[in-house]
């Protein structure tokens, strides 16, 4: 069911009511509606946002609207449903409306050099239920909010890396459908940070019906210097076999390629042959998890170009930590330390999102 039918169906279960004391509250989303005609979930959003400031939540304001009496014995059965993703438009508008969205970076360090290429955006949400990111996309995509929660988090990240210095390039997380909207092109068209300096990374698989139309979307921007990275764990997009039509400058693969890759003669043939081809069509390897010294000190000796990962630097949103990535990092020194430790730097791993 779509957003829009979604919200036609509670407005005219809110409007149907004939209770007295509902009156006000149908005035203010009847007036809503007059002021967006024919775009009935925008006017049910502005409601919503409206209420939500002069109450003391937007929940308290819902949970009204379930409880009035609405002329019927009992409420359809997708009237919950219906509710629940009205109340997803409510959040997501309102963390829009705010710009809750903050960015993480996570430092991208040369394997051969030692020291920083580049830096991963990761987003941030200022929410009092403390919501993982990823919870957060998702729940905007279910209520086709997702392209709109993306680019704020895409201007933020752009906004942000004005700190980072500039010889580093600045790895973004996008979906492919995003990659489709005609506002990508404009976002650079905005923003300070220049395309050269840009690498967008899929989040997820290529549909097989959009991989042309993906490609010709992206080759204009690629012209002017907008790189690509891909993710080995996506079938699509990740898949070997399509790696010479798709060409990525970047192949980011993780755990399971790297892990315990120092101890497992397996894993370590395997990466040995990304490493051989990546070579040989020219695309950047870089491995993602680093989790050990072991594990940098192998990877190094395979020649993967770049890695990332709690060993060598946890995601921050404070700039002065972005400063002190200009230090060259000491393989012997880190090790000497953890020893000292006496454990890994990465006992609980957290989930990498766009």
């Amino acid at each position: 069911m779509s957003v829009r039918v979604q919200a036609w169906g509670i407005i005219a279960a809110v409007l149907a009511d004939t209770d007295p004391s509902g009156a006000a509250v149908r005035q203010r989303l009847s007036n809503s509606l007059d002021e967006n005609p024919g775009v009935p979930e925008r006017a049910l959003l502005e409601y919503l946002l409206e209420t939500r400031r002069s109450d003391a939540t937007v929940v308290e304001t819902l949970e009204a609207t379930r409880d009035m009496r609405l002329g019927a014995p009992a409420l359809p059965p997708q009237f919950a449903e219906q509710l629940d993703a009205i109340r997803s438009i409510s959040r997501i508008g309102a963390l829009l409306q705010n710009q809750m969205v903050m960015t993480a970076f996570q430092p991208i360090y040369g394997l051969e050099g030692k020291t920083v290429v580049g830096a991963e955006a990761l987003s941030r949400f200022v929410s009092d239920d403390g919501a993982a990111a990823e919870l957060w996309f998702a729940e905007a995509a279910a209520v086709g909010l997702g392209a709109n929660l993306e680019f704020a988090a895409l201007g933020s990240a752009a906004a942000a890396a004005q700190n980072l210095p500039e010889d580093l390039y600045v790895s973004l997380n996008i979906s492919p459908t995003s990659c489709l909207d005609p506002r990508l092109p404009e976002l650079f068209e905005h923003i300070e940070l220049p395309i050269d300096r840009v690498v967008l990374e899929l989040t997820e698989d290529i549909p097989d019906e959009e991989y042309l139309q993906f490609i010709s979307a992206l080759n204009p921007l690629r012209e002017k210097g907008l790189r690509l990275a891909v993710d080995d764990t996506h079938t699509g997009a990740g898949a070997l076999s399509r790696m010479i039509h798709l060409q990525p400058d970047f192949l980011k693969v993780g755990r399971n390629v790297i892990g315990d890759v120092d101890k497992d003669g397996l894993q370590r043939a395997l990466a040995a042959c990304l490493v051989d081809f990546t070579d040989q069509v020219g695309i950047t390897l870089v491995a993602e998890g680093i989790e050990t010294v072991g594990e940098l000190k192998v990877l190094t000796e395979l020649g993967i170009s770049a890695g990332q990962g709690y060993l060598l630097g946890r995601p921050s949103v404070r700039p002065e930590d972005w400063t002190n990535w200009n230090t060259r990092l000491d393989v012997d020194g880190l090790e000497r330390q953890l020893a000292g430790q006496g454990d890994s730097p990465t006992t609980s791993r957290g989930t990498k999102s766009p």
